[in-house]
């Protein structure tokens, strides 16, 4: 048991360091490995929200610092994506749903960091500001209801629409996520609110792992490796869910 829970804290700080250095808080990955580790949903969703909070902030912080925000582009995500996230946050979801939602959401970054190795626009569009309020508002709506922050599928909208670039995306998913995850945590805290015993370790671990992530992305550190051995663990995590549950 003993070896089982470092083996738990052991990843978890590789998923708080990826995810930092990318700009994100880390809730997917968070949320992967414990369902890998069979914990229960009641406490997936705040825990995973409660990690976002410490990651996300200090990654937003380190790009931030680098001039890479865009108020302009972010603040119509957040205007529909906050209320949105409050709301999914006190909707009570079926277990086998919650789980088949999370397995197709972790495909997501899954695909992305196999198939889309850091492309950087070459021609950058003005964003659209009825397209990103509908956007906002469906990504806020998911994040509450699965405890995620959400930047995990607004960072490939973002470079798919050719409004950022990889830094400026990082810094915009990063402050997207803090303020989901507050809101989402907030509509939780209306249905009540359960956490792990060993929810004081999961913070520091993952707070120390964000902290080095985010200084290291901010220092262009190589990726690779890291990442593709956090798409197999999110792979592996989205087939339990998908496929091994009743």
């Amino acid at each position: 048991m003993q070896a089982e829970l470092l083996l738990f804290f052991g990843l978890l700080f590789i998923v708080a360091f990826l995810y930092a250095s990318v700009g994100h808080g880390g809730a997917s990955g968070y949320l992967a490995l414990m369902a890998i580790f069979s914990i229960s949903p009641l406490i997936m969703k705040p825990t995973a929200l409660l990690l976002n909070l410490f990651v996300s902030s200090i990654s937003f912080i380190q790009f931030y610092r680098g001039r890479h925000f865009k108020w302009k582009i972010f603040w119509p995500f957040a205007l529909a994506s906050v209320p949105l996230s409050f709301l999914g946050g006190t909707m009570a979801t079926d277990s086998n749903l919650y789980k088949k939602i999370l397995g197709v959401l972790l495909l997501i970054p899954v695909i992305r960091f196999f198939f889309f190795k850091n492309t950087e626009p070459k021609d950058f569009k003005a964003a659209n500001f009825a397209l990103s309020l509908i956007i906002g508002g469906i990504i806020g709506l998911l994040s509450g209801m699965i405890g995620i922050g959400g930047g995990i599928i607004l960072s490939p909208i973002l470079l798919l629409l050719k409004w950022t670039d990889q830094k400026q995306t990082a810094a915009i998913s990063a402050a997207f996520i803090f303020v989901n995850s507050v809101s989402g945590l907030g509509g939780q805290l209306v249905k009540g609110i359960t956490f792990n015993q060993d929810m004081i370790a999961y913070v520091l671990v993952a707070f120390v792992g964000g902290c080095c992530g985010a200084y290291f992305g901010a220092l262009k550190f190589p990726q690779s490796i890291l990442k593709n051995v956090l798409a197999c663990v999110l792979a592996l995590a989205a087939y339990k869910l998908l496929f091994t549950y009743a």
